[in-house]
């Protein structure tokens, strides 16, 4: 009786659970109140409830393997080291082969974009002499497509790779591994983005014959850039390293510039110098191999349930999971939310697309969103909510990574190493920061935004480690 009268009587404090709108009516209404952000385990789901449970009985083994893969992780060294034709430096390039993103797809599958710039390789390499002639020789099933992971190879947007195109080298000083990139192109009318006009591919032929053996004068000239320090210096700088790379670029130049002067004239030194000098994203390619190579020391470690690679065609998602080989869990593409550049809509966009995700995937990109408040002016939201994101991702990762700090966050480090158990146990998907490609090949870029890993991947590679021992 007396807790009643004491429940009439004193101000009235709420506890809420759950539903956002009850404490926003509480709280307009005048009530003092604490929301708790709490949702059932496996967003309410019997059977993901049951996987999770018969993991439990491996929680030994799951916990000593990925202090296993976060030890890779966290020590990788990635270096940059050379610059070479695919062909000559990725194992197994050869004849007609063009790599892209994301998990695997058949030609007729395909999207827009992917389908413009395959055309535009084979044009580029020869194997035909026109969009006609290259859509009638994919049609044959001459030419091979496989997904740029399979070859510790990763690129953005349609992130075709063929094989007498340019890629960077980039080695992991302390496990010995080596992962590949395309270069960046710049923005406008792209391959990456289906372009294949004659200005696209002009540019492609500049960059391999040009740009490329400059570069690789330089780098080894110089003995090799450790990317690992100079994206952690950007970091600090206001980058993320996934759509925001302004920093990143800018030191990169810095670095190479000395040496650059000793290996081409000044006309072609202009030219490089102007690529470059307008190309902010110029070094999202190499941010991206060394993420790749990071991740790749961590992959194939048995019993881990360390995320090591998300991907997308744009037409599906895909991940892996280190304890779980090299299947690919997938789910569709979802559709990008963000800012689209005048006269274009979500109705105009392909569903997201790109290998980039490999940044968020090694816990920069959108997991440091923090440390670069300008993205939002890109990618749409508020300086808050870059916080906020940043902060969300902690609770799904295994660890944070040391190397890496943010000065918002009282330079706390950054979230690294996505763990299956937890994305499942707490409903909380990976987010990415990523640009939009328009649905029809040639178009290009049309906005930016975030997205959502889709939680369907997760459910299926939980099942799959379900059924191993």
């Amino acid at each position: 009786m007396m807790l009643q009268k004491n429940l009439l009587t004193e101000t009235l404090k709420v506890v809420n659970v759950g539903l956002d709108s009850f404490y926003n009516d509480l709280k307009n209404s005048g009530a003092e109140a604490v929301h708790v952000d709490w949702r059932p385990p496996a967003n309410g789901n019997i059977q993901l409830g049951k996987w999770l449970a018969a993991m439990e009985a491996r929680n030994a083994r799951i916990e000593h393997a990925n202090k296993i893969a976060m030890d890779k992780l966290i020590n990788s060294q990635p270096r940059w080291i050379d610059i070479g034709l695919a062909q000559e430096v990725i194992p197994g390039i050869k004849g007609k082969i063009i790599l892209h993103s994301g998990p695997p797809i058949a030609w007729q599958n395909m999207c827009g974009p992917v389908r413009g710039a395959i055309l535009g390789a084979a044009i580029y390499e020869g194997w035909a002499a026109d969009v006609e002639q290259a859509t009638a020789l994919m049609e044959t099933g001459e030419v091979i497509f496989s997904p740029c992971h399979d070859y510790g190879a990763v690129g953005p947007m349609a992130g075709i790779i063929s094989p007498s195109m340019p890629v960077v080298v980039v080695e992991n000083d302390n496990s010995g591994n080596v992962a590949f990139s395309n270069f960046n192109e710049g923005l406008g009318k792209v391959l990456r983005f289906g372009a294949n006009s004659a200005e696209v591919l002009d540019r492609l032929r500049w960059m391999k014959n040009v740009l490329a053996p400059v570069l690789g004068a330089a780098i080894r000239d110089m003995g090799g850039i450790d990317l690992k320090a100079l994206i952690a210096r950007a970091l600090q700088m206001g980058d993320e390293c996934h759509n925001r790379n302004n920093a990143a670029t800018s030191l990169l130049m810095r670095e190479l510039s000395p040496f650059l002067i000793r290996h081409a004239s000044k006309d072609v030194l202009e030219e490089i110098f102007t690529f470059l000098g307008k190309n902010d994203h110029f070094f999202l390619n190499l941010s991206m191999a060394a993420c790749k190579v990071s991740l790749d020391a961590a992959h194939g470690i048995k019993d881990s349930t360390m995320v090591t690679a998300m991907a997308r065609n744009g037409v599906e998602f895909g991940i892996r999971v280190s304890g779980a080989g090299n299947e690919w869990f997938t789910a569709p593409a979802p559709p990008v939310d963000g800012l689209y550049f005048s006269g274009y809509t979500v109705k105009d966009a392909n569903p997201d697309l790109g290998d980039s995700a490999i940044t968020e995937t090694f816990g920069i990109g959108g997991f440091a969103m923090a440390a670069a408040p300008a993205i939002v002016q890109f990618v749409g939201g508020s300086a808050q909510d870059a916080l906020e994101y940043t902060k969300e991702m902690y609770e799904i990762t295994i660890a944070t990574n040391p190397a890496f700090s943010l000065p918002a966050l009282d330079f706390k480090a950054t979230p690294a190493g996505i763990d299956l158990l937890k994305v499942i146990e707490t409903g909380i998907t990976p987010l990415i920061n990523t640009g939009v490609a328009h649905r029809e090949a040639g178009v290009g870029q049309i906005g930016a935004g975030v997205v959502r890993a889709p939680f369907a991947c997760f459910e299926k590679a939980l099942e799959a480690l379900n059924k191993t021992e």
